[in-house]
């Protein structure tokens, strides 16, 4: 019988045991992409985003992980995980966004905080559609991408992306056949090449969209395709003697293949652009004020001296918020000897309001003038000499960014990010501006003789 059961023993054999999922995420890459946490019944119970695979998934198997409020649910459900390796961190952020929504993983849900999940959302009926960070998305009239687990994430993407496909981010309404935009003064992305700049009508309306749909191709997944597409437009470009759209084409092939060296998606979360909405603008200036309807017609008045002798004024127009070019002034000060503001600002204002008097043309809806006290009760006083009915006028001071008003003691201090506020700076600025470009045109005649 011992020699029986002895001869009925087997040899030991080598283990079929499964790998742990501790001892698994050991031989994970340490390069960007997304693991899968798995349940015993292979569902995939958690999806995370990684710079490092590695490091990230196997954090989760650290002693703190068991104990930690928003892991320790988690961590002894976990009989399985397994990875998606990408090129860059940007592509995990999308390619976890679109797993999340498409499997749903249960531990997804139970970890995100009281708000809701924010979504990158595309305007796709605008005629210059923009890109949006939302918490609150819409459901109609635009696609969406998310939800996204992080926000800081999301944002330093939309700022990677923007850097490849220039697209605009503000809440402009922009028409391509309203010739007003060929005037707005774009915002500092457009300066710093992030934004092709379509509230200046800068590039055409299908070039535009044409980018924004190489945009969505990036965030469907798709980017083996699109670099296939550039790289053929860009043959093709070349072949046709276009040089300058071969080489922008040759640009964004590089940004797109060399997003893994952009460093941390943190480093490229944008603050909001100081932007000018002219219609929100508008309004606040309405409100605000207690203006009896919406302004539609804003001067500005500014006043520069050359060098201390020669002084100029300058007088811009907006319509419905916009610069009006056609309606730019420049004076020479005539009746005024050496520096003295006020006396200058009364001969502008005199002289703008009396020729709009005689020619019958309408007063502005409001007349903002570049100073404080003393230049806004110079203005007044320049009304009163010629007797006419002055518009609404207050002036804008540059230190503090006050607004004084007739009849009020105390400046008003309107809200930094107020639309109204950042209206009137615009109007100013621009004013300033096209005194200052008037100046140099006089101080270089008068230096060479011209």
């Amino acid at each position: 019988m011992s020699d029986g059961a002895n001869s009925s023993e087997q040899p030991d054999l080598p283990s079929s045991e499964p790998m742990s999922p501790r001892d698994k995420v050991r031989k994970f890459p340490a390069a960007p992409g997304v693991y899968l946490m798995k349940d015993k019944q292979a569902r995939v119970i958690y999806v995370g985003k990684a710079v490092n695979l590695r490091s990230r998934a196997g954090s989760y198997f650290l002693a703190a992980a068991a104990i930690d409020r928003r892991t320790c649910d988690l961590v002894p459900e976990i009989a399985d995980v397994d990875f998606i390796q990408t090129d860059s961190e940007v592509d995990a952020v999308l390619l976890e966004a679109r797993l999340i929504k498409d499997i749903q993983p249960r531990f997804n849900s139970e970890l995100k905080d009281d708000k809701t999940f924010p979504y990158l959302q595309i305007f796709t009926h605008e005629d210059f559609p923009r890109i949006e960070f939302t918490r609150k998305p819409r459901t109609k009239g635009v696609k969406l991408y998310g939800p996204f687990p992080s926000a800081k994430k999301l944002r330093g993407t939309i700022g990677v992306l923007q850097k490849i496909f220039k697209f605009r981010t503000c809440g402009l309404d922009i028409a391509e056949d309203e010739e007003k935009w060929r005037w707005f003064r774009p915002c500092l992305l457009a300066s710093i090449n992030q934004c092709t700049a379509p509230c200046n009508l800068r590039i055409s309306k299908e070039e535009y969209r044409n980018e924004i749909r190489r945009l969505r191709l990036f965030l469907d997944g798709k980017k083996e395709t699109l670099l296939k597409e550039l790289k053929e437009e860009m043959q093709q470009a070349a072949a046709e003697r276009k040089f300058e759209k071969a080489a922008r084409l040759r640009d964004e092939i590089k940004a797109l293949e060399s997003l893994s060296l952009r460093g941390n998606l943190a480093e490229h979360a944008q603050p909001e652009v100081f932007y000018i909405d002219p219609r929100k603008g508008l309004k606040g200036l309405k409100k605000i004020f207690n203006l009896p309807a919406v302004p539609r017609v804003i001067e500005g008045v500014d006043i520069a001296h050359l060098q201390g002798g020669e002084t100029v004024a300058s007088l811009v127009q907006f319509i419905d918020g916009l610069p009006f070019k056609h309606g730019y002034k420049r004076y020479k000060i005539r009746t005024v000897e050496g520096v003295d503001d006020f006396a200058s600002m009364r001969e502008v204002v005199s002289r703008r309001l009396r020729r709009l008097s005689q020619s019958g043309e309408a007063f502005p809806d409001v007349l903002l003038i570049d100073g404080g006290k003393g230049q806004l009760s110079a203005a007044l006083e320049a009304m009163r000499a010629i007797d006419v009915q002055p518009p609404f006028t207050i002036s804008l001071a540059k230190r503090e960014e006050e607004v004084y008003v007739p009849g009020e003691d105390e400046p008003r201090r309107l809200g930094r990010h107020s639309y109204a506020l950042r209206l009137l700076q615009y109007v100013r600025d621009e004013a300033h501006r096209f005194a200052q470009a008037y100046h140099h045109t006089l101080r270089k005649k008068s230096t060479f003789g011209e």
